[in-house]
């Protein structure tokens, strides 16, 4: 479902269910402590941000305390640095598995317009 008031809420949306089956597939548990290592170094503290609109990321990343020194950024820095850190996820998920990553997006045009 389109939700254009959420930014990146396809790409949120995405990874929220990708998390999700990752915390419920208990053969995927050794899956699951690679890629919440290789998340904590490469989000560090701004984990916190992508929790926001990914919630299931808090249940494998346990819980993110905010960096209150981004509170009086623009908006232009925050849809940067959420950016910034999705591409870090689909970095990390692209190295750590085994398997290709596949996102399939359909009518991309659309998405935060």
């Amino acid at each position: 479902q389109l939700q254009q008031g959420k930014p990146f809420s396809a790409l949120a949306s995405a990874f929220n269910e990708y998390f999700r089956m990752l915390i419920q597939n208990s053969e995927l548990q050794t899956t699951r402590e690679v890629i919440a290592s290789k998340l904590k170094s490469s989000l560090g503290r701004d984990a916190y941000y992508l929790i926001k609109i990914i919630p299931s990321l808090n249940d494998i990343l346990g819980s993110q305390k905010s960096d209150d020194s981004f509170c009086d950024n623009d908006c232009v820095d925050a849809r940067r640095r959420l950016q910034y850190l999705l591409f870090q996820v689909v970095e990390v998920l692209s190295t750590s598995l085994a398997a290709p990553v596949t996102l399939f997006l359909d009518d991309l045009q659309w998405a935060d317009s």
